[in-house]
């Protein structure tokens, strides 16, 4: 399919999502921007929800993994289950009994304003260090599958993908981003589908013979018992679960949309529908990463890993099949950043700034917030645009290990602050709380450069994640205070 012709479907992609937040952002304000004026449709956000959870990197990188791990990833998915449904019994209705606005005010209400700002630092450099991941990964594969043909450099598809965003996520926020997410989620799941049936048709094949072929070929195998293994069943389920609440339960994107129902009922409703679609789109990319497999050699396709599933699509398939995955592919795209980039503006001016708390003394007029919440999405797009050049750089094999690397890193800090908070009744010496939180993933390098000495043959994998936590709540132990605690959880805000 002609370069160009993909060139502008992906422009008239972007004109539709530039009306859905014309349609959406009238009238809006910061309350729009930043929680949805409480009106979102919990069917709604739970089916969009699953564009911004999978991304870019699910849509690539986990058919590429097949080849290595099998259908191995459907145990991280048991243990996001498990995460999920924490999330809807515990953290859910805590957060919708504080009302808040920014998920992270629990951690002032229950442990101090360090733990607060240390908390919203954390997710502030997680969010941007996964999501410029993501957005980096799919702008690379549309780099190389078109724009490379055009004479476009890699910086210039960068910056004005990060325009296009910036323009349909400046106003409307939270309130446009619903709707998007839900539009982007349908083209997604759309290119999944499409392509998985073509390349069943393709090789001739239903679906029992697609997984017969798979398990002969030794792709379909689920389970590693190997204790020593980094993808051991239970260290899988456990580092999902702890995944899940880390990065959704505690994640002030992933929670700025669910708190944008008006009710909390309909966000636990959210949450477990996004649960079941969750599960079974994931095991329908591992089955495409199958079909992928097998495919490939058939068609003397050497390719690998992340480049395997564009390869495949771009070499051997009809152009009707390319258009579609190249929807599917753009979809998966700019949920992995317009969320982000919307709930970073969100957390930066309400917990870093302190520009959204009008009720407050000394608090900001209405139009001085709104230039002040426009300064800083225009600041996180330009981090965004620099972030992806230095991952362009880097230029990892699979970018998937790159963002659970990071997210053991950088969520870990958040799960101990948490977990302190709802697991006991003690305060804190404020002023230690940012030398704990910055000691946690010190500690978890030197755990992992010396893993050989330590552990012998044992390899550290996804529960870094809860060995962080682990470390920065053994450390705020330290500096607490029996019967110090600042306030009851029930404190509203």
């Amino acid at each position: 399919m002609s370069p160009v012709f993909l060139f502008l479907v992906i422009f008239a992609y972007f004109g539709l999502l530039l009306g859905v937040a014309w349609f959406t952002s009238r009238g809006a304000n910061n309350d729009s921007f930043f929680i949805g004026n409480k009106r979102s449709h919990w069917g709604l956000v739970a089916f969009g929800m699953v564009g911004t959870t999978l991304s870019g990197v699910t849509f690539i990188s986990v058919p590429g993994a097949v080849g290595r791990d099998g259908f191995g990833y459907l145990q991280i998915t048991l243990g996001y289950v498990l995460g999920y449904l924490l999330v809807t019994v515990v953290l859910l209705p805590l957060y919708y009994r504080l009302r808040l606005t920014s998920i992270y005010h629990y951690l002032d209400v229950r442990l101090g304003r360090r733990a607060y700002q240390s908390g919203a630092a954390f997710f502030i450099v997680s969010r941007t260090l996964g999501a410029t991941a993501r957005l980096y990964l799919v702008v690379n594969i549309l780099q190389a599958t078109i724009l490379d043909r055009l004479g476009v450099p890699f910086w210039a598809t960068n910056l004005v993908i990060l325009a296009m965003i910036l323009l349909y996520t400046y106003e409307g926020g939270v309130k446009t981003i619903v709707w998007t997410d839900m539009l982007q989620t349908a083209g997604m799941l759309t290119g999944l589908v499409t392509c998985t049936w073509f390349l069943l048709h393709r090789m001739d094949l239903d679906v029992a013979g697609g997984l017969a072929q798979m398990q002969a070929a030794g792709l379909a195998r689920v389970f590693d018992w190997n204790v020593d293994s980094p993808t051991f069943f239970w260290k899988q389920v456990v580092a999902g679960a702890f995944i899940t609440i880390a990065m959704t339960g505690m994640d002030q994107e992933m929670m700025q949309k669910n708190i944008s129902v008006r009710t909390l009922a309909g966000a636990q409703k959210n949450m477990l529908l996004l649960t079941l679609i969750l599960v079974l789109v994931l095991a329908l990319f591992l089955f495409l990463g199958g079909l992928l497999h097998l495919y490939a050699p058939q068609a003397g396709i050497a390719a690998t890993g992340d480049k395997l599933f564009p390869a495949v699509v771009m070499e051997r398939l009809p152009a009707f099949v390319q258009l579609v995955f190249f929807i599917g592919l753009v979809s998966a795209l700019f949920p992995s950043a317009d969320g982000a980039i919307t709930a970073l503006t969100s957390s930066f001016c309400i917990d870093l700034l302190g520009i959204q708390r009008p009720g407050e003394r000394g608090s900001l007029p209405e139009a001085s917030r709104v230039r002040w919440r426009h300064r800083v999405h225009l600041g996180f797009c330009a981090l965004f645009l620099l972030l992806v050049m230095v991952f362009k750089w880097i230029d990892s094999a699979s970018m998937i290990g790159v963002i659970l690397k990071l997210a053991g890193y950088t969520y870990g800090p958040l799960l101990g602050l948490f977990g302190f908070g709802l697991l006991s009744s003690r305060g804190v010496r404020e002023r230690w709380v940012p030398v704990v939180v910055l000691a946690g993933p010190m500690l978890c390098a030197v755990l992992e450069w010396q893993q050989a000495a330590l552990f012998g043959s044992y390899r550290l994998g996804l529960e870094l994640l809860l060995i962080n936590g682990l470390f920065v709540m053994a450390g705020l132990w330290l500096i607490s205070i029996p019967g110090q605690a600042r306030a009851s959880v029930t404190v509203a805000q």
